[in-house]
Formats: structure tokens, C-alpha cells, sequence
């Protein structure tokens, strides 16, 4: 803390400022504030308002792509690939379809303010409503508002998803936390579906991961959701793999069932969503502490 004032677009913005004194018994702070707390009413979010899907609209798929790569030297995707393949299995099915690439986006890295307290991270982030130039609000109008199914793809880097992949998922955090500070789901009725790819191994510590992240969201998951492949970890001939990729029919017939897969699913789900509105019970889940029981004495 410098000055008090909010960051760059928030200048007129004004935390309370307390003159301080040190003294040999202690610290005084001099009550009230020189300088008051300050609030600007913004205009609200696009992201807070409704987006009424119109009844009878065919279902909509999202892909993600989260393989790092520089645009103007482009390489070979093994991850990319196969997402392709899935899309064009959707453009098939008469499904509405969108393609992000993280890759194309220019945004910013989480600020940690989940860090500093629970309640200050918010929804919509606070990086989004203060930065224009942040290009993620196009990943949060597609999973909050308008996909029924999203199918994520993501190398292997070191025995983990991507470093744009983890990038997007910390920015995330204040689409989850909404469950934990407000119990308020933001992720409804919604599929999604992994394909994994890499030149070395973990792919169950991959997907067990991505499984846990998107479903602390609300998303739910079609009969073996995620296609994987991988050379093994001791395999570091990358030219065979991207070979092996590029000549298996079997690999782009998995993408394209998968897809097919999670839209059937999400369809059943559309036809019992009203079901699927039951009240939860909260204990078990994240942030939600027991309540103690009096001590018993022995």
C-alpha cells in the first residue's frame, strides 16, 4: 500500500488512509482516516446479465485449444489435431460450434486475489472489469453463458497440462469461488470432455487432474470423457509421435466419437435438467469445514 488509490481505470477509486506514528510502546493510528474511503459506481458486467439460449436451438460447442506455440513459425500439433477432428464431427451433427485458441489471447496472469481474502476475488474478474485490453472475456461469456459442451485440449509439458492451460484455469478461480463465498452455481447442465496428447507419460495424472478442477465448476461428464496418447517416458523420439498422430485413423475416429459422445450426453441432460435442480448439501465439499462437535471427555 502506497498511496490508497485503485489501480490504472480505477484512479478515482480511494482506500482509507490512516495517518501512522511509531512510538517507543507501540504503533498509533490516527482514527478517522485522513483520507475516506472512495467508490466509484461502474456500469455492471456484461458478464452478470442473462443469456437466454432460445428454446429449440441446437446445441453449442466450445473447443479449446491450449497448446503454446508462436503463430508466425507454426508447428505441428498433435493436441491441435485431433480437436480439429472433433470439430469438424460437430459441424456434422448441425451443432452451433466456436473454436478458441488460448494461444491467439492476450490476457493476463491471475493477480492472487483469492490470496488476500476469499471475498476478493470476484465475479466478474476483477482484471476483466478493470482491463479492456484483457482478452479473456471471450472464454467466460463461452463456458458461463454460452456452451452446453466444451471439449479442452492440451499437450503434455512435463508431466502436466499446458502452462496456457493452467494459465486460463487460475483465472478461473472466480468462476468456482462464486460456489464458495456466495454457494451460487455459475456452470449448469453443461458437458465437458478432455483430449490429452503428449510425447511423454502421466496422462491419468493429467485428466485426474482436469477432472477435479471442472467438476468444482459444475461441469458434469459423458461415458469415457477424455482420449489420451503419449510415446511413454522414455520415449523422446518427438518426430514418431507427431507421425504416429498424423497416420492414425483410429486416434481421429476416438476424436470424433468423443464429441459425438458428450453432445448425446448433454442432450440427455437437457431432458432431465429439471431434475438436476435439486438443493445440494455443501459438507464434504471444498471450503465447507464440519462444524466441531463438543469434546468428550474420557
Amino acid at each position: 500500500m502506497v498511496s490508497g488509490k485503485g489501480p490504472a481505470g480505477y484512479d478515482e477509486e480511494q482506500v482509507p488512509v490512516f495517518a501512522v506514528e511509531e512510538r517507543a510502546d507501540g504503533v498509533y493510528v490516527q482514527i478517522p482516516p485522513v483520507m475516506p474511503r472512495k467508490l466509484v459506481k461502474h456500469k455492471p458486467s456484461h458478464l452478470l446479465e442473462e443469456h437466454a439460449k432460445a428454446p429449440g436451438a441446437p446445441p453449442r460447442v466450445l473447443f479449446l485449444s491450449t497448446t503454446a506455440m508462436d503463430e508466425g513459425n507454426p508447428r505441428f500439433s498433435t493436441s491441435d489435431a485431433l480437436l480439429e477432428h472433433a470439430l469438424g464431427r460437430a459441424k456434422e451433427l448441425s451443432v452451433d460450434t466456436q473454436l478458441i485458441k488460448l494461444r491467439q489471447l492476450n490476457f493476463k496472469h491471475c493477480e492472487g486475489n483469492y490470496s488476500k481474502a476469499s471475498h476478493a476475488c470476484t465475479w466478474p474478474c476483477a482484471i476483466t472489469e478493470r482491463d479492456p485490453e484483457d482478452q479473456l472475456t471471450p472464454v467466460y461469456e463461452g463456458l458461463v453463458h454460452w456452451a452446453d459442451v466444451v471439449l479442452i485440449s492440451t499437450p503434455i509439458r512435463w508431466g502436466n497440462a499446458s502452462s496456457l492451460y493452467y494459465k486460463m484455469v487460475e483465472r478461473l478461480n472466480c468462476v468456482q469461488n462464486q460456489v464458495t463465498i456466495h454457494n451460487k452455481v455459475l456452470i449448469r447442465n453443461k458437458v465437458a470432455a478432455f483430449i490429452i496428447t503428449g510425447g511423454q507419460d502421466n496422462i491419468q495424472a493429467v485428466a485426474g487432474s482436469m477432472f477435479t478442477f471442472w467438476s468444482e465448476l459444475g461441469f458434469v461428464f459423458p461415458p469415457f470423457p477424455f482420449i489420451a496418447h503419449s510415446r511413454g517416458w522414455d520415449a523422446e523420439d518427438m518426430q514418431n509421435n507427431v507421425r504416429q498422430v498424423q497416420a492414425s485413423d483410429a486416434l481421429r475416429e476416438a476424436s470424433r466419437e468423443l464429441v459425438e459422445r458428450a453432445v448425446d450426453f448433454w442432450k440427455i441432460l437437457d431432458e432431465h435438467k429439471g431434475e438436476m435442480e435439486k438443493p445440494m448439501e455443501r459438507a464434504g465439499r471444498k471450503a465447507n469445514p464440519l462444524v466441531m462437535p463438543e469434546e468428550v471427555e474420557v
